[in-house]
């Protein structure tokens, strides 16, 4: 085995294009949103707070988009039983509300997007619809 292996890394320039595909989404369906994009460990990227989207949904955006990037799946779909115990094991950073979505491009989790302010299917349309901009990342469809 191998001591190392090569990896595969979310940029801010392709951090942004997540954010402004979202965004465009987001205007689409006439919804502000607070879009947060991380790194594979959760670091923030990029983020943004349309006009008219709730301030506090800025931290469940951030947490959606961490939990997604930790866990390689997206967010709302863990079983309410590790719910509770995911939430307070991680001190509340990691969230369990539709709208995350992890960045996977040739099988490899780059980073992660989390939106909020918008219902729940709203929030994760968003997501899905940003990974669109970037070439080879994992489609979800609901």
């Amino acid at each position: 085995m191998a001591d190392t292996a090569p990896s595969l890394k979310l940029t801010f320039e392709g951090a942004q294009k997540l954010l402004t595909a979202a965004i465009a989404k987001a205007n689409e369906l006439n919804v502000p949103q607070c879009i947060c994009i991380v790194d594979n460990g959760g670091h923030l990227l990029t983020m943004g707070r349309m006009d008219g989207a709730f301030a506090m949904s800025i931290e469940t955006a951030f947490r959606k988009a961490k939990t997604a990037a930790s866990y390689g799946i997206p967010t709302g779909g863990i079983t309410p039983a590790l719910e509770i115990k995911l939430a307070l094991g991680t001190d509340g950073q990691r969230i369990n509300l539709l709208g995350g979505l992890p960045v996977i491009v040739d099988g490899n989790v780059i980073g992660g997007i989390g939106v909020g302010s918008g219902t729940g299917e709203q929030d994760r349309e968003v997501a899905a619809a940003a990974l669109g901009a970037i070439a080879g990342a994992k489609r979800f469809t609901f």
